[in-house]
């Protein structure tokens, strides 16, 4: 009976593919999304009788919008959408069918998007907030480039099947290396023989967001978190401990880990943060991605140029090209390798600064550190950085780094004095208890 009596009340809390669980955990449905906007009811009242705003109107409002744009989902109720994917699908085709109209029009608009796309990486790099832009930008500059190349470039009978061939397998190969580079990074584990209890919070932590979790904190309370609570053990910390020790993860990083604080965790030899974090596990894959993209970025670029430029060469055909704003599907391809050749290049400089760094064994978070610690050498305007810390020669450099990859992640090790401060802490444990 009991059995029964469970199985009923899991199909009555089953979601169905419109329903979804909001922001203050109530039950709600895709069809209600215009229902209950108090929030937005309050803002434009006060607009419409010129009144102040209210200080949090604004993220109320937002939260409450971007809350409600769901998708039907068959499996776990409606998917929130993310709206950071939303701008790239609609602004890079008309954007560069406005600049298909005139060169003019196509020396603003490819002047003015790679600046926008700046300005927005800096903007939400000082935010230190996640956002999915980026990699929509990526994957849809990527098929839609090979759309255009298919109904645009191929119908001309330029394009031979062997070639059609190259260039669809370097975009798949470049989508299972973008996959494969998304997967574990390399996260900082904690120390399961460190582990003593797991504590459960009901007041916001300083280090924790207030509003995860309503309010509620789940910390894993290690031998090192028990001994570093007392007023003793926090005297004596040591200065090394301190840099290692992760007050948000907390865990005791390894060398040459650090704490991504878009993602919020901590990952072994932590590189720098991109489409994802990029560190000891999917460092490879992501160098793996740039080389594949490029090629195949370079290659789609020259078959593009052959057919609409054919009497120019191709290292000229993108700087002069006579008659190619006359047809609207040339100026449409002309652009489009004008857009693919930004891209190219700047992830060329990318690819150039990460094969200097692995050769002289240097993470771009620890270049940038040493650069500004003044204890690295730099050379070339500091696209060489050489802190002379771990490199060991460029053969042995990218032997390290070619099978470091292989190596299981290790669980967060406790450090040394934090170990022997151990009975300070159980004794002061005993006493409260």
């Amino acid at each position: 009976m009991k059995k029964r009596a469970n199985k009923v009340l899991e199909e009555e809390e089953r979601l169905c593919c419109c329903e979804y669980v909001n922001r203050l955990g109530e039950r709600s449905h895709v069809g209600a999304c215009c229902c209950d906007c108090e929030d937005l009811d309050d803002a434009c009242d006060r607009f419409m009788k010129r009144e102040p705003q209210k200080p949090e109107s604004l993220s109320h409002v937002t939260a409450v919008v971007t809350d409600r744009i769901r998708v039907p989902w068959l499996w776990g109720g409606a998917r929130k959408v993310e709206l950071s994917i939303i701008p790239p699908l609609i602004l890079l085709p008309v954007l560069l069918h406005v600049a298909a109209l005139h060169f003019l029009l196509a020396m603003v608009v490819l002047t003015a998007l790679p600046g926008l796309v700046l300005w927005y990486y800096y903007f939400t790099h000082r935010k230190k907030g996640q956002t999915l832009f980026f990699l929509s930008l990526a994957l849809f500059s990527l098929a839609y480039m090979y759309y255009l190349f298919i109904t645009e470039v191929l119908p001309n009978g330029d394009i031979g099947l062997v070639q059609l061939a190259v260039i669809t397998v370097g975009v798949i190969l470049t989508l299972v290396a973008l996959v494969h580079t998304k997967r574990e990074p390399g996260i900082v584990r904690p120390n399961p023989e460190s582990v003593h209890s797991t504590v459960t919070y009901y007041s916001p932590l300083a280090d924790r967001d207030p509003s995860a979790n309503g309010g509620r904190q789940d910390v894993t309370m290690t031998v090192a978190n028990r001994a570093g609570s007392s007023e003793h053990a926090g005297a004596e910390l040591k200065e090394g401990g301190r840099r290692n020790w992760c007050p948000v993860c907390r865990v005791a990083r390894p060398p040459r880990a650090g704490h991504c604080r878009i993602c919020g965790v901590c990952v072994l030899r932590l590189d720098h943060h991109c489409v994802c974090c990029v560190g000891q596990t999917n460092h490879r894959s992501f160098l793996l991605t740039l080389v594949l993209f490029l090629l195949t970025s370079l290659y789609g670029i020259s078959l593009v140029l052959q057919s609409v430029c054919p009497d120019q060469l191709l290292f000229t055909a993108l700087l002069y090209c006579p008659g190619v704003y006359d047809q609207y599907s040339s100026a449409l391809c002309f652009t489009c390798a004008w857009y693919s050749s930004i891209v190219t290049c700047g992830l060329l400089h990318l690819l150039m600064v990460q094969v200097i760094n692995v050769s002289y064994n240097v993470t771009e978070r620890e270049a940038r550190m040493a650069l500004r610690d003044k204890t690295a050498r730099s050379a070339y305007w500091g696209l060489v950085v050489d802190t002379g810390v771990y490199s060991r020669g460029l053969r042995s450099n990218w032997a390290e780094f070619m099978t470091m990859g292989e190596k299981l992640n290790p669980p967060s090790p406790i450090p040394a004095h934090l170990v022997a401060l151990l009975g300070v802490g159980k004794q002061e444990i005993c006493e409260n208890e």
